[in-house]
């Protein structure tokens, strides 16, 4: 899978949030597509100084496994609130620049737009990869919100003042909810729909499950081969 080359990873903090800043510029959050026929989940583990990308392709509405890819790199940028993205970017490109298979959308484990400078890692790769994006994350990071509904599609919007950041969303019934925002090239309501009908068994949308197996996965036979090897 291409993707472009918007700008250098080795850049200082301070150089990293003026990017944000930029970028959020180039950012739409209208729908982009009609059908979705693939969807990917991405997310990262980590071992010591290691960092584990991977990225599953499923098929849609099917949900099923068609491909999987990888990358191990080493950490390079410190772990900052709000700067995830020039922490795990650089390692999940590498992955999805291995995947055959081109996804319609992708679920990010951690932010879209639900960021304090509107560039969570579904964004600011949404835009490197040209592909409509939703993040999908365990916490919130921006924005108010009221109480949710207690059944499985209940939610509530995120807001800052009067923005819509995304929303609160009920994935199962009295189970906690998970943080929905729009990344690039889709909209709310489609975001919304697309993690529901991504959602089975389990709180987290299954593109996203699969994903945190996946990297944990090889991030346990990291570990094994490194302490086996002293």
């Amino acid at each position: 899978m291409k993707y472009l080359n918007l700008h250098s990873w080795e850049v200082s903090p301070g150089e990293a949030i003026q990017l944000q800043k930029e970028l959020k510029k180039k950012i739409s959050l209208k729908k982009s597509f009609n059908n979705v026929k693939i969807v990917a989940g991405a997310d990262v583990s980590y071992y010591k100084n290691k960092m584990i990308a991977g990225i599953v392709i499923l098929k849609f509405p099917q949900l099923e496994i068609i491909e999987k890819k990888s990358s191990v790199s080493s950490v390079n940028f410190p772990y900052i609130s709000g700067l995830l993205t020039f922490r795990e970017g650089p390692s999940l490109l590498e992955a999805f620049k291995k995947i055959k298979t081109t996804p319609d959308v992708i679920l990010f484990d951690g932010q879209g737009i639900a960021h304090p400078r509107r560039m969570g890692i579904a964004a600011h790769l949404g835009l490197f990869l040209g592909k409509p994006t939703i993040g999908c994350a365990k916490s919130r990071l921006s924005g108010k919100y009221t109480s949710v509904g207690e059944e499985k599609g209940n939610y509530a919007l995120l807001k800052e003042s009067e923005e819509v950041l995304g929303a609160v969303l009920r994935t199962r019934k009295r189970v906690k909810p998970i943080f929905v925002s729009p990344g690039h090239k889709i909209d709310l309501p489609n975001s919304i729909e697309i993690v529901l009908k991504c959602t089975v068994k389990y709180r987290l949308p299954l593109p996203v499950r699969e994903a945190h197996i996946f990297v944990n996965q090889i991030r346990n036979d990291l570990a094994v081969r490194i302490n086996k090897n002293g």
